[in-house]
């Protein structure tokens, strides 16, 4: 069964003992202007007892050149005003260690609390019903200590170097004490350091401020890593770079193809020797020749039409074929060079559409 843990006042600026009184009491019976006044007190009766050996001694103007030592600015208390604290409630303080406590040979579970004190920080363990809880103020919440722990824990802080002191005396009524008589708490999780849990929060909140300005800097839509987008401009200059490799070899083919078309349209006028290929050099030369035996020819059919009828002034030189034929085939020679150009120009044509269709895909 689940119990309320006992309240455990959090540590606000040095003013430890003050937490650890009243976790020690489990209510608000201290202030630290109570304190600073009991620390007030405790000076002056000393600087009394200094003033006994004379005022005008070397050891009193040395002790009225000193700080306090039942407290400072920080709000450090001695252990001699915490002991005239208890004092008010019947409370005495007995240090666990001295030869005088150990002769005892009290066991630690038989006790009620223990105040414990390193350097500067003061806290409080108790018991509560039937159960030990450290109520240190620098937790977020008491600390479930069990029977068989609590000898090693005692041993475990007197070897980091705290002193412990046993409180001796009845302490007063609390509602923690009456509730934990009648039930036993059960703790699933131990309290964190309050340094530890603001660190976490703190990181936290960080966290969520950078998200909510990267959201906020692209309109929620999320930002991909500087990695993701390096990888994709890279994709994307890859896929460009290969888009243009294959339309220039799509290019280069369709004029390939254009041109051989046109070569194999062209060496059907043109005689060419068995077995031998020729280069476009020599299709250019016998091309030539093809137009200048053509032109011969249309020459001496004008000379016949000039002649009188009858009389021929070369008849073994009659042409074969008329002027229409001949124009023809000129004709012909000529639409060769066309027929080149508007291949070409369609087949340029027909890989441009299809990058664009590709494009829109």
């Amino acid at each position: 069964m689940q119990a309320p843990l006992p309240a455990c006042s959090e540590q606000e600026g040095s003013l430890c003992a003050q937490h650890c009184l009243n976790n020690l009491l489990q209510g608000e019976y201290f202030s630290p202007v109570e304190l600073s006044s009991i620390a007030h007190q405790l000076d002056e009766e000393e600087r009394m007892r200094m003033a006994e050996g004379g005022v005008t001694s070397e050891d009193y103007r040395t002790f009225l050149q000193q700080p306090s030592g039942n407290m400072d600015d920080s709000g450090f208390f001695s252990i001699q005003v915490i002991s005239n604290a208890l004092k008010v409630w019947g409370l005495e303080l007995i240090l666990f260690n001295s030869p005088e406590y150990q002769r005892l040979g009290i066991d630690p579970i038989n006790e009620r609390s223990f105040i414990c004190n390193y350097k500067e920080h003061w806290f409080t363990v108790r018991k509560l019903g039937k159960q030990w809880f450290n109520l240190n103020s620098l937790l977020t919440g008491p600390e479930l200590i069990s029977d068989t722990y609590l000898a090693l824990f005692l041993a475990q802080l007197q070897q980091e170097g705290y002193s412990i002191f046993v409180v001796k005396g009845e302490l007063p009524d609390c509602e923690a004490d009456q509730l934990l008589q009648m039930i036993r708490v059960q703790q699933m999780h131990r309290p964190k350091l309050i340094g530890e849990e603001l660190a976490q929060l703190k990181e936290q909140r960080v966290q969520k401020t950078d998200l909510e300005r990267v959201l906020e800097g692209n309109d929620g839509s999320g930002m991909l890593d500087e990695d993701e987008e390096d990888l994709q401009r890279a994709l994307a200059l890859s896929r460009q770079q290969i888009d243009m490799e294959d339309e220039e070899a799509d290019l280069r083919r369709a004029i390939q193809l254009s041109m051989q078309g046109s070569s194999r349209n062209i060496s059907q006028d043109i005689p060419q020797t068995s077995g031998t290929h020729l280069t476009s050099e020599e299709l250019r030369k016998r091309r030539e020749a093809y137009f200048e035996k053509q032109q011969q020819q249309q020459q001496q059919q004008q000379q016949q039409e000039e002649d009188p009828p009858g009389q021929l002034s070369h008849p073994c030189e009659r042409p074969t074929t008329s002027s229409g034929a001949l124009d023809g085939d000129l004709g012909d020679a000529m639409s060769e060079e066309d027929m080149l150009q508007a291949a070409v120009t369609m087949s340029l044509e027909t890989v441009r559409n299809n990058f664009k269709m590709e494009g829109k895909k």
